[in-house]
């Protein structure tokens, strides 16, 4: 098939690109991983359903599950019904636990298959939440939930408690209340306000060495509940800073979908096992999963050259893809999947298929190829043909 095809540019107009049609790196199969890694995963919307995307939610269940057997039998885990799932953002709580519950039975399947869940407070009604107890009540359903299923809890990080709070002191009685009651550790989530504008002054404090202040404080306080944390901050200088400081066994999950190829293979600090280097909780692994699964081998195996050679040349990609506004990243992880031939369709959830640009997704292409992304390239072309024609491009 002819790799060449009409994509516009920055400059404006259109100019020719032709694909470099490389074959994508592949993993070797059976090498153990050194870190633990989480794919957050995306769902894949029924296209065909009678709903109105913008009001309600239509999942492929089929499709959805398929991909996370995708992920697993790359070495992958997977980090289910967050906000790479769209979760607050077209995804509701009863679709994420019905989500959550097929993947932890799709997971029994699957030898070593590693689930966390998340578990947070978007089933309530925002703007009717006045006090800190309602949070913590909403913590709770979810959680109990979750557990009943034995699923492992990722806590999610909360609108409404952003919204009641109004000190550190109402942030530490809610973890407090919530790791307590846990039946096995979790993983906490700080995500920033550039991944959702409601969580800003997230921990009781616009400052994040404050902020970072009472995380930790939190975290001491529960060494034993808690797994490691995951920060999705785009800081890797705050990302090292905070897991220095983080207590004997708790990871640090890196979420800087940034610089995650160097946090990732760290930078030695210290004796302790997990202060000078980061796990993995990511939503561009969903994007990039073949070449993460095949770059932790080699860095399971010590071949740390060969780990920056094929992660390196993904990060461009996936620093354009959660560019700002980065809320709408999940419409590039979606259109990942579908260039490569993972689902039938790019519609999503939410309609959110539309909050990118068509300039925006030609340069994801250019990106995803110079990567080497690509899973089948003559795919991803006719794919790509067929956006550019219903955006009025032919060629």
């Amino acid at each position: 098939m002819d790799l060449t095809l009409t994509l516009p540019v920055a400059a404006g107009g259109l100019l020719p690109y032709t694909l470099q049609g490389s074959t994508p790196v592949k993993p070797t199969a059976g090498v153990a991983f050194n870190r633990i890694a989480y794919s957050a995963a995306h769902v894949v919307a029924d296209p065909l359903a009678g709903v109105d995307p913008w009001i309600n939610c239509a999942v492929d269940w089929d499709a959805t599950i398929a991909y996370r057997r995708h992920l697993w039998s790359l070495g992958l885990g997977v980090a289910e019904a967050m906000d790479t799932a769209q979760r607050g953002m077209g995804l509701d709580w009863p679709t994420s636990l019905e989500l959550i519950r097929r993947s932890l039975d799709a997971a029994k399947d699957v030898p070593g298959a590693l689930v966390a869940s998340g578990c947070g407070t978007d089933h309530l009604v925002l703007e009717n939440v006045k006090t800190v107890d309602e949070v913590i009540a909403g913590y709770e359903e979810q959680m109990a939930a979750i557990e009943k299923l034995g699923g492992k809890l990722i806590v999610m990080a909360s609108r409404a408690l952003a919204r009641v709070a109004r000190s550190p002191a109402d942030y530490e009685r809610v973890y407090d209340r919530i790791l307590s009651q846990a039946k096995q550790p979790v993983v906490l989530h700080w995500l920033g306000e550039m991944f959702d504008p409601a969580l800003a002054g997230y921990w009781g404090s616009s400052n994040v060495e404050q902020a970072m202040d009472t995380a930790l404080g939190i975290i001491a306080a529960h060494p034993d509940k808690v797994d490691g944390i995951k920060i999705s901050l785009l800081d890797k200088d705050k990302e090292i800073a905070m897991r220095r400081r983080l207590p004997a066994g708790v990871r640090m999950y890196t979420g800087d979908d940034f610089n995650y190829a160097e946090l990732i293979a760290g930078d030695g600090f210290g004796s302790e096992l997990f202060h000078g280097r980061s796990d993995a909780l990511l939503g561009i692994f969903d994007a990039i999963a073949p070449a993460a699964s095949a770059a932790l081998g080699e860095l399971a195996q010590g071949n740390v050259e060969k780990f920056h050679a094929i992660l390196g040349p993904t990060v461009p990609l996936s620093r354009h893809i959660f560019a700002a506004p980065t809320r709408f990243y999940k419409t590039g992880v979606v259109f990942m999947a579908w260039l490569n031939g993972h689902q039938s369709h790019f519609t999503m959830v939410g309609g959110q298929q539309s909050t990118r640009s068509l300039q925006h997704f030609a340069e994801l292409f250019r990106l995803a190829d110079a990567a080497n992304l690509l899973e089948k390239p003559d795919l991803a072309t006719q794919r790509m043909k067929t956006l550019l024609a219903l955006h009025g491009v032919e060629g």
